[in-house]
């Protein structure tokens, strides 16, 4: 299998990544111990300080067209994504 090397990620999807991995260690928690007041207080930090950043970041990619989305997955991925039906 051949080695692949990750690409580093932009400053967008690093913030929306690093969002993602925390709500849903924050939702895991809130469904395991519903009424844990620092998880309560973690999620309201988010809120606060984060959340708008992130969902700015959100847009931002959203906005990348097809092409450069299709692009990038592949350098992320290590390889190239071909459309439907397409052969090598």
């Amino acid at each position: 299998m051949p080695q692949t090397v990750k690409a580093p990620l932009d400053a967008d999807e690093e913030r929306v990544t690093r969002a993602q991995r925390l709500l849903i260690q924050l939702g895991a928690a809130l469904v395991s111990h519903p009424f844990d007041t620092h998880t309560h207080d973690r999620l309201r930090a988010f809120l606060a300080k984060d959340a708008d950043g992130v969902l700015a970041s959100l847009e931002t990619l959203q906005q990348r067209p097809e092409t450069e989305l299709r692009r990038r997955i592949a350098e992320l991925a290590g390889h190239t994504l071909r459309p439907f039906g397409e052969s090598a």
